[in-house]
């Protein structure tokens, strides 16, 4: 079954929101490990540059696989019964 675009691109934003809350806690507790200080908004803003980027990314992949699903599926014909050897 194909996945369309709306639902590639509603995937990836509910995909990129917890890894956004994940990724700020993470910055909180790493960073000073590394003796780097920020506040909570400058990890804020971290934050939302690297999901911009993880949206961009995650949706232009799904399209890419996608894409060559359909490709492939065009010009292989469909084998019936066991195609492992």
């Amino acid at each position: 079954m194909k996945q369309s675009r709306a639902m590639s691109l509603v995937e990836s934003l509910t995909n990129v929101a917890v890894g956004y809350s994940i990724a700020v806690i993470t910055q909180i507790v790493v960073f000073p490990l590394f003796g780097l200080t920020t506040t909570l908004s400058e990890n804020m803003a971290m934050g939302a540059i690297f999901t911009v980027v993880s949206i961009a990314r995650s949706y232009m992949l799904r399209r890419l696989f996608e894409t060559k699903r359909q490709i492939r599926s065009q010009y292989i014909p469909h084998q019936q019964g066991n195609s492992c050897r």
